[in-house]
């Protein structure tokens, strides 16, 4: 008996009916378990929109794949005609120059035409790869553009290696559609119908036998293909969540290395491994069991014409060339019907894996722009929280926060972990929106205000800076994309990074590594620091900027950091008190609302949380809770 490990977050649902119990336990795969149904965001129809919206670019190149497949999928049917004519001049003529030249013409026309199919086949498969290239590129950059949209909800909420496997899935399920719509169901439908046509005129016993026999075949694939769907389905979400576990290990390895965790993480993976093994290996059987059945009724076929073709035989209404003709329709019909139980297979599976980035793409953005966004041309840098409230997962972690900031004012937020100041600086770029009241700069509502001219008069220090993969160059240039390399050279002497770069063998093209992992943690922090000297953005948020920096830069960008701020509005997070002594105002916040507001000085003679931060922190030390009813 095989088992399996489910997530934590799946439950347990077996599928119920006849069929399903059958293949269960022939195979074995009792313990399968399929995750609860969704609800569907997503459905054939959205999918194929979204693939014709590309296609539509290319109409000429699609238009000739489309006419030359219908013209060689005709030509397939009319060539047994003549091969028909063939055969029939041959048993019923003696040997002679007439019948030899006509069946030397009909050589030559079937050779002829075979050419002409040749290379129709060759302009198909050429424009198919110019086609199917351009139209998944453009899937790649559609899939992309919409997802990096979503907000920071969405991207805290997914895994980043599950996002990655549903772009790529999307566009080479295009693909694989594609493929199976241009090489199969085309020439089906054509021969199929053509077959018919030519057979009823001809013979049509022969043709109400072929005719009951392909729709029994066709029957038979597409309600098992259906039935089989959930599975499909299951299995292109199970491939996601594999490849998101995978990526989740790899990306906290430092994590596993320092807590020697390598046999969990192992056995973690390898448990979404087997899933998926014993998810495909129930597939794949599935699909060799239909195929049973069509080998089955494959010999059916086989049989039934042959039979009724001697009877008619008898009678003197069956030539031999009708023989050859009706054969030459059963390879043909054979050939491609067998197939027929992949093509579904693979045109459910390519919806499958198309099916989840589709859903992403069709889920509205969290922040959008207005219809009429306002661009801040110069910003002054004014800050207005009027009664902002902001619930998260039905937790309300903003409380009627108002507060107003002047311009050029430099502004700390400080109080214990979970006191909102993070989610202050989200809410002021707009990486998330208020739930109530409103957040405006220099008078105008953030809601109001394009995204792009929003963030560019904003300048973000995290505490933790992401770094991307690129050289130096590249990551300090993110502050300001038209920067020239002297300004960045300039923007990195003031934030302190010059003095490390300088030392390192290919200077400012070094590559820092996937998130910076090349480089300390000081040293990340500086880049960052540099990208908002280099933004010179009219408001700075600090968010602990100087939390990872040993003292001696710590000095030197303080210095800095006093030259930056001067005439722009600063808004700083920090947890070391001493670092913000020298601000306008302090702000003290505990569960999301200002309990405290003043200089230093005035804070400390109040006597209240930030006088308790303060002497903790000067003694040395700050306990796990603080006791917020003094």
């Amino acid at each position: 008996m095989m088992h399996t490990q489910q997530s934590d977050n799946e439950t347990s649902v077996a599928p119920s009916g006849r069929l399903d119990a059958f293949f269960r336990r022939i195979f074995f795969a009792q313990t399968i378990a399929l995750p609860p149904p969704r609800e569907k965001h997503a459905h054939v129809k959205d999918v194929l929109r979204l693939y014709g919206e590309s296609l539509a670019q290319h109409p000429l190149i699609t238009l000739l794949i489309l006419i030359a497949v219908i013209g060689t999928s005709v030509g397939s049917i009319i060539v047994p005609l003549y091969y028909k004519d063939f055969f029939d001049i041959l048993a019923h003529s003696g040997t002679n120059g007439t019948q030899g030249d006509a069946l030397r013409h009909i050589i030559l026309v079937i050779v002829g035409l075979n050419l002409l199919f040749f290379v129709c086949w060759r302009v198909v498969n050429f424009s198919n790869q110019y086609l199917a290239s351009s139209v998944m590129g453009n899937l790649r950059e559609r899939a992309f553009a919409y997802l990096i949209d979503h907000s920071q909800r969405f991207f805290m909420s997914t895994f980043t290696g599950t996002l990655v496997q549903r772009v790529n899935r999307f566009a080479h399920a295009y693909d694989r559609l594609a493929d199976r719509v241009i090489y199969d169901i085309i020439p089906i439908v054509v021969q199929i119908t053509g077959i018919i046509w030519i057979l009823l005129k001809e013979r049509p016993i022969v043709a109400v036998v072929i005719v009951v026999w392909a729709s029994i075949f066709l029957a038979c694939n597409y309600f098992f293909a259906r039935w089989k769907l959930k599975y499909d389905i299951a299995s292109a979400e199970q491939d996601s969540r594999t490849a998101g576990t995978l990526a989740d290990i790899i990306t906290n390895q430092p994590a596993v290395d320092a807590h020697r965790s390598h046999e969990t993480e192992k056995s973690r993976y390898s448990a979404q491994v087997k899933r998926q093994m014993l998810l495909s290996r129930f597939r794949w059987n599935l699909g060799e069991s239909m195929e049973t059945i069509q080998s089955f009724l494959v010999v059916v076929i086989e049989f039934a014409v042959f039979y009724v073709g001697v009877l008619l035989w008898e009678k003197g209404q069956f030539s031999i060339g009708m023989f050859v003709l009706v054969q030459a329709y059963i390879i043909q019909l054979s050939g491609r019907l067998w197939s027929s139980s992949r093509i579904i297979r693979d045109i459910y599976e390519s919806f499958a894996d198309a099916k989840e980035m589709a859903e992403i793409m069709l889920t509205p953005h969290e922040i959008t722009e207005a219809a009429e966004a306002h661009t801040l041309t110069e910003g002054k840098g004014d800050i207005r929280f009027a009664h902002v409230g902001f619930t998260y997962q039905e937790q309300e972690i903003i409380k009627d926060f108002t507060l107003h900031i002047k311009a050029g004012e430099r502004v700390a937020l400080v109080g214990p972990s979970g006191a909102g100041k993070s989610t202050i600086v989200k809410l002021l770029f707009r990486f998330y929106d208020a739930t109530q009241g409103a957040v405006s700069i220099d008078n105008h509502e953030v809601r109001d205000l394009s995204l792009t001219s929003l963030r560019h008069t904003l300048s973000l220090v995290p505490q933790d800076p992401a770094l991307f993969h690129r050289s130096l160059m590249e990551n300090i240039r993110y502050g300001k994309q038209s920067a020239t390399d002297d300004e960045v050279i300039a923007a990195a002497k003031l934030a302190h990074c010059h003095e490390f770069i300088a030392l390192l063998p290919q200077g400012y093209e070094t590559l820092v590594g996937e998130r910076g992992i090349k480089l300390s943690g000081g040293e990340r922090q500086r880049v960052a620091l540099a990208r908002t000297f280099l933004r010179n953005a009219p408001i700075i948020v600090l968010d602990e900027a100087t939390s990872s920096l040993d003292s001696e830069s710590e000095r030197h960008i303080q210095n800095a950091l006093g030259e930056l701020m001067k005439d722009r509005t600063t808004l700083v997070i920090a947890h070391r008190l001493s670092t913000i002594r020298s601000v306008d105002r302090i702000i003290v916040m505990d569960k999301g609302q200002i309990i405290e507001d003043g200089t230093h000085d005035e804070l400390l003679a109040q006597n209240g949380m930030y006088a308790q931060l303060w002497t903790l922190q000067q003694n040395g030390f700050i306990p796990l809770e603080i006791d917020r009813d003094s």
